[in-house]
């Protein structure tokens, strides 16, 4: 029985020092990768092809490799993510591609996402969004009501676990024509506001998380809806509807 053959393929990787040096696209050849092999184990063996050439590897994140963590996230051949649905970069296999492809390899490109070096981009600015108001305040006096002793109706349970399945990888951001960040901001809203715990400081952190994605470049929503379409985990629009009802609301109960 004849060995599985491997794949032969073209490489076209943004390559950038810095956020400050002008980047460009270099081509690279890599044979023989196999088809069960994931996207990031073929960067990986490029990587090592380099190192042993004596030259300086390709940077890109990466941490947990199971569809968690969202660092992985690459534009590759126009998507993000790369040609399959549903799933992170690390997630993506090479039998999605085609003996002799080439592929094209790129950072995020967003105003808000800075390029640190190659195909690693600065997300910080999620986190920052994240500690203007994406959390509850919690007495910890010792009389607080155990969170399973409060009745939640399942519906609103399970609209707030999918909410929660936001992993922050951007991949919103990335898509979008405007570089909105609204999928996002609407699941980290909509994961507090369904629950009665996250009701108490519902106002306060609807219009401080809004204030800080604006205050950090990301653009408006437009509809467009690509945003939930490249979603890994399928964020649905119906968070950023339930974010600008609840904005709304705030800004008029602010006066």
């Amino acid at each position: 029985m004849s060995a599985k053959k491997g794949l032969h393929l073209t490489l076209k990787i943004w390559r950038q020092k810095n956020n400050k040096s002008k980047g460009q696209f270099e081509t690279y050849k890599i044979s023989d990768v196999s088809t069960d092999s994931s996207f990031l184990e073929m960067l990986d063996i490029l990587n090592e092809n380099l190192i042993n050439e004596g030259k300086e590897p390709i940077a890109f994140d990466h941490d947990c490799r199971e569809g968690i963590c969202g660092m992985c996230s690459l534009y590759i051949n126009g998507r993000a993510h790369g040609p399959d649905t549903g799933i992170t970069t690390c997630q993506l296999h090479m039998r999605m591609f085609k003996d002799g492809e080439t592929i094209v390899i790129e950072p995020w490109r967003s105003a808000a996402f800075p390029v640190i070096k190659d195909l690693m981009v600065d997300r910080s600015a999620f986190d920052r969004v994240m500690a203007a108001g994406g959390f509850i305040s919690v007495n910890t006096s010792g009389n607080t009501l155990d969170a399973n002793a409060i009745p939640v109706p399942k519906e609103d349970a399970d609209r707030a676990m999918d909410a929660a399945a936001c992993i922050g990888c951007g991949a919103c951001v990335a898509t979008c024509k405007n570089g909105s960040a609204m999928l996002f901001v609407g699941a980290k809203v909509s994961q507090y506001a369904l629950l009665p715990q996250g009701r108490v400081e519902a106002k306060r952190r609807v219009l401080n998380m809004v204030k800080a994605m604006d205050e950090e470049g990301f653009g408006n929503c437009s509809n467009t809806g690509a945003c939930e379409v490249e979603c890994p985990k399928g964020i649905s629009l119906e968070n950023i509807a339930r974010m600008n009802r609840e904005y709304m609301a705030a800004l008029i109960d602010q006066g």
